[in-house]
């Protein structure tokens, strides 16, 4: 397991940890966000998580409700 601190310029002090998986894929974990994403790559596992978080953060900060499922399985 590896640790490793990117620099992101609207957050200096985020904090990553980067495991290397049994299977030999890596999985990144944002420690602020709880976001987890995972590559083939240590580089892959990173560029995943960036894009994660950015997803992330976006629906977050958008103030809309939660669509109505469909699904029959869903019917109370």
């Amino acid at each position: 397991m590896a640790t490793s601190a990117r620099r992101d310029p609207d957050d200096p002090q985020r904090e990553i940890r980067l495991i290397e998986e049994d299977d030999g894929w890596w999985s990144a974990i944002d420690e602020q966000t709880g976001v987890a994403s995972q590559g083939e790559t240590r580089r892959a596992a990173l560029d995943n998580l960036d894009e994660a978080v950015e997803l992330t953060e976006q629906a977050r900060n958008e103030d809309t409700p939660a669509p109505e499922s469909d699904a029959p399985w869903f019917d109370t």
